[in-house]
C-alpha cells in the first residue's frame, strides 16, 4: 500500500528532492471563502455568531461559551485514576523540560554610559486551541498550557469544541486536564468560530465578558488553520499547521515490526497524515511493508490508516546509503523524524531539519506525544526548515531597552548624523544634535 520512490543512483539536489518526495498538505486557499464570513460575523456579532456557527457545524449549542467551573472540577474528580496518573506524569515531565527554557534578561554595556538590555516579557493573554474531531486530545492541553505557564503568561484560556454527548461542553478528559493544570477558563467553542472569538472577544450569554487574547496556539483542522491566517493581523499565531507527518530513517539493523507500528501510529491521526520510510535496504523495506500489512488488520482505525498509508503523501523512499538518507530527511524536514540506524545518535546529530528527532528503537513518536517531556506541537509541511515547535520562547517577546547617557550619545552622534544624511533622513540627525545645541547639523 506504500508507494515507492527509488532515488538510488540519483544526484540528490534540494530542488529535485522538493519535487519528488511524498508530501501531504492542505489547500488553505480553498476554504478561505467558507471561513471568511465566519470570521467577519464573529467580529461583528461576537458570541451570538459563534454559537450559531457552532450549532450548524457541531450540532450542539451550549448554554454559555465559558464552561462553568463546577463542570471542570467534576470532570477532574471523575477522571479515571490511570488516566489521571498518566496526565500528571506527562505534566511533570513537560514542566521539567520547559522550565529549563526560561530566558533571563541580558544587559550589554556597549560603551561606558551606553547599554542595551534585552528583556523577555511574556505575552499577556493567550488562547490555546484543543481539537475535538477524530480523537480526544488532553495531551494537547498539556503541550500548550505548560510552556505558556512556564513563560509566565498571566491569563490563559483553553477552547475546545462542544460535544453533544457531554451536554454541549468539551470532552470531560479535556476539562480534567485543564483542572489538573490549574486552568479555570475554558470555552466550549471549536473550529474557525473559536479562533475568531479568541481574536475579537465578546459578551457571553450570561453577561460575562470574554476578553480577546494576544496570541493563539494549538493544532486544528483546515478551517482552524484558515481562521488563524485571517486573524493573524489581529493576534499572533504559532503556525499554520498542516496534517501530521512522520519520517523514519532506518537501515537493516532496525526492527521492521517497530518501524511498521510507528508508521501506523501516525497514520491513525487522519486520512491526510503522512508516513514516510527512508531506507537504504530494499529487503528491509519489503519486511516493513509486510509488517504493516499484518499489523493494520488489527488496528482500531483500520480504514483511516489504510487511507493515509495509501495516499500520495506516504511512501517508501529508497536511497543508496544512510548518508544519502540524511540528505533526504533534511530536505523533507519532517514534523517527527525517527532515526533507527546503526550509531543512531551519531546519525541524528547530522539532522538539521525536523520538528523533533527521536533517536533509536526505543524513542517512538508516541513517547513524545505524551510522556517524553518534549512538546508535540511541531512544524509541519516542511516548515521545520525554518521554524520550531512550541516552547516557552513562543510565549515570550524580546524587547530591547536602550539606556545611553549624554556622553555616550555624544560619542556616537557624528555616526548617527552621517548615516541619517546617507539615507536622506536629516531630521534623524537633528534629533541627536539638538541635544548638544547644534540643531540642524544633520542637514
Amino acid at each position: 500500500m506504500l508507494a515507492r520512490t527509488d532515488l538510488r543512483g540519483s544526484t540528490l539536489s534540494t530542488a529535485m528532492l522538493r519535487r519528488v518526495l511524498p508530501r501531504g498538505g492542505t489547500d488553505i486557499e480553498s476554504v478561505l471563502g467558507t471561513v471568511t464570513p465566519v470570521v467577519q460575523a464573529i467580529r461583528e456579532r461576537g458570541v451570538a455568531a459563534a454559537l450559531d456557527y457552532g450549532e450548524t457545524f457541531d450540532h450542539v449549542r451550549p448554554a454559555t461559551v465559558r464552561v462553568p467551573s463546577d463542570r471542570i472540577i467534576a470532570a477532574r474528580d471523575s477522571l479515571d485514576p490511570q488516566v489521571r496518573a498518566a496526565l500528571i506524569e506527562s505534566i511533570d515531565r513537560a514542566r521539567v523540560v520547559h522550565s529549563a527554557q526560561r530566558r533571563t534578561d541580558v544587559r550589554t554595556d556597549v560603551v561606558p554610559g551606553g547599554a542595551v538590555t534585552e528583556r523577555w516579557i511574556p505575552v499577556s493573554r493567550v488562547g490555546l486551541y484543543v481539537p475535538g474531531g477524530n480523537a480526544v486530545y488532553p495531551s494537547s492541553v498539556v503541550m500548550n498550557v505548560v510552556p505558556a505557564q512556564e513563560a509566565g503568561v498571566g491569563s490563559i484560556v483553553v477552547t475546545s469544541p462542544p460535544q453533544a454527548d457531554f451536554g454541549g461542553w468539551p470532552h470531560p478528559t479535556v476539562l480534567a486536564a485543564c483542572a489538573l493544570l490549574g486552568v479555570d477558563e475554558v470555552w466550549a467553542v471549536g473550529g474557525a468560530q473559536s479562533i475568531a472569538l479568541l481574536a475579537y472577544g465578546g459578551t457571553d450569554t450570561d453577561g460575562t465578558e470574554l476578553e480577546p487574547v494576544d496570541m493563539i496556539t494549538g493544532p486544528g483542522n483546515i478551517y482552524v488553520t484558515a481562521a488563524k491566517r485571517l486573524c493573524r493581523s489581529v493576534v499572533g499565531i504559532d503556525s499554520e499547521a498542516g496534517p501530521t507527518e512522520i519520517a523514519i530513517l532506518a537501515d537493516d539493523s532496525a526492527d521492521p515490526a517497530f518501524v511498521a507500528a510507528d508508521l501506523i501510529s501516525q497514520a491513525e491521526h487522519d486520512v491526510l497524515a503522512a508516513s514516510v520510510l527512508v531506507t537504504d535496504s530494499e529487503p528491509f523495506a519489503d519486511a516493513v511493508e509486510a509488517a504493516v500489512a499484518e499489523q493494520v488488520e488489527s488496528t482500531k482505525h483500520r480504514e483511516r490508516v489504510l487511507a493515509a498509508l495509501s495516499g500520495s503523501q506516504s511512501g517508501v523512499v529508497l536511497v543508496d546509503d544512510v548518508d544519502a538518507g540524511v540528505d533526504v530527511v533534511n530536505a523533507y524536514a519532517a514534523e517527527h523524524l525517527e532515526v533507527q540506524t546503526r550509531s543512531a545518535a551519531d546519525v541524528a546529530a547530522r539532522v538539521r531539519n525536523a520538528g523533533a528527532v527521536f533517536v533509536g528503537a526505543y524513542s517512538p513518536v508516541s513517547l513524545g506525544d505524551y510522556c517524553a517531556g518534549s512538546n508535540h506541537v511541531l512544524p509541519t509541511s516542511g516548515s521545520a526548515r525554518y521554524s520550531s515547535g512550541l516552547s516557552v520562547q513562543t510565549f515570550l517577546k524580546g524587547v530591547h531597552v536602550i539606556d545611553y547617557d549624554e556622553q555616550a550619545l555624544q560619542g556616537v552622534s557624528g555616526h548617527v548624523v552621517a548615516l541619517s544624511s546617507a539615507e536622506d533622513l536629516p531630521a534623524h540627525g537633528d534629533a541627536v544634535t539638538v541635544r548638544f545645541g547644534r540643531a540642524g547639523a544633520g542637514r
